[in-house]
């Protein structure tokens, strides 16, 4: 009976595991000003989590954000898109949050506005960093 309990169990976990692991693998295209570097430690951010990132320069980023439908008054420095979902990630969203965003695929996207101190490739988070949906409504807290 204890055998079938630790079997029970380390099935569990190695299904927890592969599901992560799953969404990690998760392709994101990052569209971001070429000049600014907090994009890039974003995009560095989701690296080190497992995602797929790919980041492409864009001067004219009013016109992503425009095209990918993200409210302005969400608005960060970089936009993201979950190629599997088509979901859309603004700003410094942390992994957590982008792997929450994946299981509510009625969601279209989630943002952390303006440039928050406390978020991926800004600083150190805090636990007090909230993302909102894009109705504006709190999303997560990291």
């Amino acid at each position: 009976m204890k055998r079938l309990s630790t079997i029970g169990l380390l099935a569990a976990i190695l299904s927890a595991s592969l599901s992560v692991h799953a969404q990690a693998g998760e392709a994101v295209t990052v569209y971001q000003d070429p000049n600014c570097g907090c994009c890039h430690g974003w995009a560095e951010h989701m690296r080190a989590e497992g995602f797929d990132v790919r980041e492409v320069p864009s001067s004219d980023m009013a016109a992503v954000k425009a095209r990918l439908g993200v409210p302005m008054d969400l608005a960060s420095c970089h936009t993201a898109r979950l190629e599997s979902s088509g979901q859309i990630i603004e700003g410094h969203v942390p992994a957590s949050a982008v792997r929450k965003l994946l299981a509510s695929k009625d969601m279209r996207g989630a943002a952390a506005p303006g440039m928050p101190l406390n978020s991926p490739g800004m600083g150190a988070m805090d636990g007090n960093l909230v993302t909102v949906d894009f109705d504006g409504r709190p999303f997560s807290r990291d």
